[in-house]
């Protein structure tokens, strides 16, 4: 432990986002970087704790207290060290993980101020790749073979291990990019697309084998591998069947959100295929971070208006006691979109949506309700309150979240993880189920021997 005062006379530092001005007339990314000193005093500020929540709450059991410690001690390669033992890609992570570790920071119970893990995170490994220190290894191998299905963060974190451990790994994904979720479903401002491929040279330079463009049916898999991993993730988005669906203009999130980054990668669209937000009022069904990465995309696509809504109430601001430290806060989150410009509301349900002449949906009929206790416990009963309005909408994006796949039942060497075994979740904890799946599939192997 560097500076076991810093705490005390060292405030927490964020690097904070872009001038809203500037950021939302562009896809770069809006965070920016302190400098390396200013760096250095953050991590200076972690305690060490004797129980490191951190370590903890953090689904890959990252241990920041040791990697902070040597940051402090400008020891950025050691540090870089560490990171990588638990995290198999932190440039992932360090960008657009929530930071479940810091709030289960000690600072965030005692002074609301926790130290800026992911933050510190983003800087060992971009420091990592600028100094060097990230090289493509050689490995070992055992003669083995084995297909990752899905090349999102749980296939990418399979695969990785797995080569890891000396097996020969093909990834085989049904797009024309490599990434998945990281690629198609996240924003260029929040995770810029060239950070994915870095990792991917540097992941094909160890001897991993990628297929696109290759759609593989999980009830056929291919022959000659010794086991596979599933890593689909969830493609079924919720969809929302109410009166005037079939209009135009209404849209799953992902439909626009996965077109964006393609039109970005240099691909183009027709008029008639092009969702774009420009000149429209848009409402944002979903109150999530999918719908909060609609607000940001529907701005810098020149929306006349950004209504975003949400069926369940508003939540507290700044301290829900019903999820008290070190449990992650339930309390109303402002993300970088949302202060690019949007109207927000809650407790609202939709009705129907309305259309034109042409077909064109126009307008979304909205009800506010009210949750009220469910006697027999569980999930609060919603109560429709005839309260109705029209919301102008010439674009509507579903962001209501993903439907749980249905796996069939798969051989003994078929092994699942991400989102396609747990239902929609967070990247970090999708990393963190390739690579257990990668240690199952480990075992599974050597039993075999």
């Amino acid at each position: 432990m560097g500076n076991p005062k810093a705490f005390l006379t060292i405030p927490r530092q964020e690097a904070g986002y872009r001038p809203v001005h500037d950021r939302i007339t562009d896809f770069g990314e809006v965070e920016q970087t302190l400098n390396t000193s200013e760096r250095k005093l953050q991590a200076s500020r972690c305690m060490d704790c004797g129980v490191p929540f951190c370590h903890w709450a953090c689904p890959l059991g990252n241990r920041p207290p040791e990697f902070q410690d040597a940051l402090y001690k400008g020891k950025w390669q050691e540090a870089y060290e560490i990171l990588s033992l638990t995290n198999d890609f932190p440039e992932f992570t360090g960008r657009i993980c929530p930071a479940l570790c810091e709030k289960s920071c000690v600072l965030q119970l005692s002074m609301n101020a926790p130290v800026t893990i992911r933050e510190d995170e983003a800087a060992i490994i971009e420091a990592a790749f600028r100094e060097g220190y990230v090289q493509p290894r050689t490995y070992t191998r055992g003669g083995m073979k084995v297909a990752v299905i899905g090349s999102g963060p749980a296939g990418l974190a399979a695969a990785n291990q797995l080569n890891r451990r000396g097996y020969d790994v093909t990834v085989f994904e049904k797009d024309e990019y490599i990434g998945g979720l990281l690629r198609f479903g996240i924003p260029n401002f929040k995770l810029n697309k060239a950070i994915i491929d870095r990792r991917i040279k540097v992941m094909e330079s160890e001897g991993i084998t990628f297929k696109t463009r290759t759609n593989i049916d999980v009830r056929h898999l291919p022959e000659g591998f010794d086991a596979y991993c599933i890593c689909t993730g969830t493609p079924q988005a919720r969809d929302l069947n109410i009166p005037g669906r079939e209009l135009k203009g209404i849209h799953f999130a992902l439909e626009m959100l996965a077109q964006q980054n393609r039109v970005l990668a240099g691909q183009t669209f027709t008029k008639e295929e092009r969702i774009c937000a420009k000149g429209k009022n848009v409402v944002v069904i979903g109150g999530g971070d999918t719908g909060s990465d609609c607000i940001g995309t529907s701005n810098r696509q020149g929306a006349a208006s950004v209504t975003q809504i949400e069926i369940m109430p508003k939540p507290p601001v700044g301290h829900n006691p019903a999820t008290p430290w070190p449990q992650w806060p339930v309390v109303l989150k402002t993300s970088s979109s949302h202060e690019e410009g949007c109207v927000r509301r809650w407790c609202l349900t939709s009705n129907k949506f309305i259309g034109n002449k042409n077909g064109q949906v126009c307008g979304v009929e909205v009800e506010e309700v009210e949750w009220q206790p469910n006697p027999d416990g569980g999930r609060p009963l919603m109560k429709l309150t005839g309260k109705k309005e029209v919301l102008k909408a010439d674009l509507v994006l579903l962001a209501m979240g993903f439907l749980k796949p249905e796996q069939p039942k798969f051989a003994d060497n078929v092994f699942v993880a991400g989102d396609a075994a747990t239902g929609a979740s967070l990247v970090v904890r999708c990393i963190a189920g390739g690579r257990k799946a990668a240690a199952d599939i480990d075992s599974y192997l050597h039993q075999k021997i």
